[in-house]
């Protein structure tokens, strides 16, 4: 059976930072707090497209040609 959980006396500034990310990730305050334990739980970060964009970004992968020649080629095989 779910349980409820309080939390008291958290600081104005990490509550608006709350509100910020559960914003951010289309959550409710509720969704929000359930998401970060799970993670926190569970080892599995759930990354923002931003995130994931940044992440990827910082790899610097390059492709080895055009992909309108590779989509055109593979089109064109079938």
């Amino acid at each position: 059976m779910p349980v409820s959980l309080s939390i008291k006396g958290v600081p104005d500034a990490m509550v608006v930072q709350l509100r910020h990310r559960a914003r951010q990730h289309h959550r409710s305050l509720q969704g929000e707090l359930m998401a970060i334990l799970d993670e926190s739980l569970n080892g599995v970060p759930r990354l923002t497209t931003d995130e994931a964009i940044s992440q990827l970004k910082a790899l610097r992968l390059h492709t080895l040609g055009d992909s309108t020649a590779m989509i055109r080629e593979d089109r064109d095989a079938r």
